[in-house]
């Protein structure tokens, strides 16, 4: 199959002055090997930026279980169609936010506690449809291996050789937006029921595996009573549903709670692809074999600014330094960073100012999805490339 090769451009990646054209025109290669170790980064990270305090933590949790009871009473007082939408965007932010701090305890960043750690998981996740223990160990693997083309496990790249046995429709259902920020049930939920059925759409295509299954090969045998656990955990609040659905009514179980649901599904799969692809200025490396490490697979990720939504969802746009430093609180990733800015030099990207609301990301996401459909099946460091068929569909298709 032939692609369009997708080279990185030129042009500085990071710390830049925007009207400075010598700045612009530096050649920089982001698949260098960087000159400096992961451990002159941890230095110039503040010594408190490594403290987790549960009650700070505790707080956070409070104040997130404040807003969403108070706007979803808000909504049923007034329960009228121009306060409903503002509801369901408003609400839909606030999981998203609690699955932040679901996740924090997924890494042990909420507190030393590993007991604490996990009964907080569970309740925060599950009460989002969450397996947590599923997810928590899935999502370790991504982390420790971010950047690498086959064992990498969120939003990873197609080969070439598995894009080319997608068919078409599949091919256009996987990078035509909206359809890819409502993929996460897909990923995860619907295995609870059909992991035996070989889905496009549960994790990504040539992987196999359920969050719900403790048998799948996402899981070493000792986790198996952990997915256990959150399969339970995760029923228990699908049964609670159900229940309100028969005392309250389907229709109002579905305005209080699941297009919601469906708005921090949006949240979850922008938020999560936008922190691995869809750079402005150039593309970012991918990595196997002996060119791949920990410190260079976690130097392709981006940091964003989503504008009044950082404190709302806990910062979770300072990606770089959580991806190398996972057990930093949330709380403290904003001076992590900038502690870290001046090592990192060039390898930093600077995210582009959001306005209020991070509206400019779509740009992002529909470039992203459009131009980046595979890798190659050879080479150590690759970058993604375009099916130039694919492309002039999806572009026809926003004209």
């Amino acid at each position: 199959m032939e692609g369009v090769e997708a080279k990185p451009m030129k042009g500085v990646n990071g710390i830049h002055d925007p009207n400075n054209k010598e700045d612009h025109d530096a050649d920089f290669d982001p698949s260098a090997s960087p000159p400096f170790k992961i451990a002159e980064i941890r230095a110039a990270i503040p010594k408190h930026c490594w403290v987790k305090n549960p009650w700070r933590s505790f707080s956070y949790v409070l104040r997130d279980l404040v807003v969403i009871f108070a706007l979803a009473a808000a909504a049923i007082y007034f329960n009228n169609w121009y306060v409903w939408p503002l509801y369901w965007a408003a609400q839909g932010t606030m999981f998203w936010a609690l699955f932040v701090l679901g996740h924090d305890c997924g890494h042990g960043s909420f507190s030393d506690s590993r007991l604490l750690n996990n009964v907080v998981g569970h309740f925060l996740h599950s009460a989002i449809l969450v397996p947590y223990n599923g997810w928590r160990i899935s999502h370790r693997t991504h982390h420790q291996n971010h950047g690498h083309v086959e064992n990498d496990e969120s939003w990873v790249p197609l080969t070439e050789k598995v894009y080319t046995s997608l068919d078409e429709s599949t091919r256009k259902f996987r990078f035509r937006v909206p359809y890819p920020i409502f993929a996460y049930p897909f990923y995860l939920s619907l295995m609870c029921f059909l992991y035996w059925i070989d889905l496009q759409w549960t994790r990504s295509p040539g992987k196999q595996g359920s969050h719900f299954n403790p048998y799948s090969d996402l899981f070493a045998p000792n986790e198996r009573n952990d997915i256990i656990t959150s399969t339970v955990c995760w029923t228990l609040m699908l049964a609670f549903l159900v229940c309100m659905s028969v005392i309250v009514g389907p229709v109002q179980v579905l305005k209080i709670y699941g297009v919601p649901y469906w708005i921090f599904v949006m949240w979850l799969d922008m938020v999560t692809y936008l922190h691995h692809h869809g750079y402005d200025e150039h593309k970012l490396p991918w990595y196997r074999g002996k060119e791949w490490s920990y410190l260079r697979g976690g130097l392709t990720t981006v940091d964003r600014d989503y504008g009044l939504i950082n404190n709302i969802h806990h910062d979770i746009g300072t990606h770089v330094i959580h991806h190398l430093f996972p057990q930093i609180p949330h709380y403290h990733l904003v001076e992590a960073t900038r502690s870290a800015k001046h090592v990192l030099g060039k390898y930093y990207r600077e995210p582009k100012k959001s306005g209020p609301f991070p509206f400019h990301l779509i740009n992002n996401l529909v470039a992203s999805m459009s131009n980046d459909h595979y890798v190659s099946d050879t080479g150590d460091i690759v970058y993604y490339q375009t099916d130039p068929k694919l492309y002039k569909s999806l572009k026809n298709k926003l004209i």
